[in-house]
């Protein structure tokens, strides 16, 4: 069965290639997240096909170039670029230029229009990203072992309205996300909507699912107090029928301790009706047996 991730990006991975800027925006944030970006050469490794197979489309409309298509060994795509000539393009739209220098910072300029943020992060999310189930528990991370970046993109994110927890694990730095709004926002901005009305429904329905339950409970409640004020009752007119004193007393008190009898289990609203008498009166006449039974 798909994990819920391979479902996300599995829609992103038919998101439309329309703009050349944003081509390039979606190769940089797989870059970014990805296994090499270096002089000697461009890599991305991922587990997933489908965007493996839409990699070369990406860099052939931003670049100009034809990649190599991916590979595959062990379950594992690789995508890489190798040339000197189109790795030097790459890089040098990117703003590094040829030297053999790791890229550990966020070049802000490729990403001032709207639509190249989200094209930025599209590529970031299937390249470093997971998403769990949102039936389970609500958590979206990107994962990076550079942790300048990941005050950047923390702070990209931010430029979108949300908000990231920055951690760290097993000496890589995490970007999560843990508020379903938020989660279903960011899935939006990349481009699956139908992924992120699943976040929704998942909210829904534990809403749902919390709300039945709190009722229920409720009602319990309700019920266990009930019987526990019905078993005082039945104790107090046991030691009023036990003392003789049962017969002695109105005709009004000695049915209602009858009814209260033979139906422990009703409300007192219940009760009230099958005697004819308002709760209130009922109230009365149940304190008054109490009262007297305790004498």
């Amino acid at each position: 069965m798909e994990s819920f991730s391979a479902i996300v990006k599995k829609e992103l991975s038919r998101f439309p290639v329309r703009k050349k800027c944003c081509a390039q925006a979606e190769c940089y944030g797989a870059l970014l997240l990805g296994s090499a970006f270096r002089a000697g050469e461009l890599r991305i490794v991922t587990s997933h096909a489908a965007f493996a197979a839409r990699l070369p489309a990406l860099f052939a409309e931003g670049f100009s170039f034809t990649p190599s298509e991916p590979t595959e060994r062990n379950g594992k795509w690789l995508f890489s670029v190798t040339r000197p000539e189109q790795v030097n393009t790459v890089r040098t739209v990117f703003g590094y230029g040829a030297e053999d220098q790791p890229v550990l910072h966020l070049n802000n300029a490729m990403l001032e229009q709207e639509c190249c943020q989200a094209a930025f992060w599209r590529g970031a999310f299937c390249s470093g990203g997971t998403v769990t189930d949102p039936v389970k528990k609500y958590l979206l991370e990107i994962v990076t072992p550079h942790h300048v970046l990941a005050r950047e993109l923390s702070a990209l994110l931010h430029e979108s309205g949300l908000e990231a927890a920055v951690g760290e694990r097993s000496g890589v730095k995490v970007l999560a996300l843990t508020v379903s709004e938020a989660i279903e926002d960011f899935i939006t901005l990349m481009g699956a909507p139908i992924a992120s009305m699943a976040v929704m429904q998942a909210k829904l329905e534990k809403e749902i699912r919390n709300s039945v339950n709190r009722r229920v409970n409720c009602d319990t409640a309700n019920v266990d107090k009930t019987l526990a004020a019905a078993e005082r009752l039945r104790n107090a007119i046991a030691r009023l029928e036990h003392s003789g004193r049962m017969e002695g007393l109105p005709e009004a008190l000695k049915e209602t301790a009858r009814v209260r009898v033979l139906y422990p289990e009703e409300s007192l609203i219940q009760l009230a009706g099958r005697l004819g008498v308002s709760k209130s009166c009922l109230n009365h006449r149940l304190r008054k047996l109490a009262e007297l039974a305790g004498q």
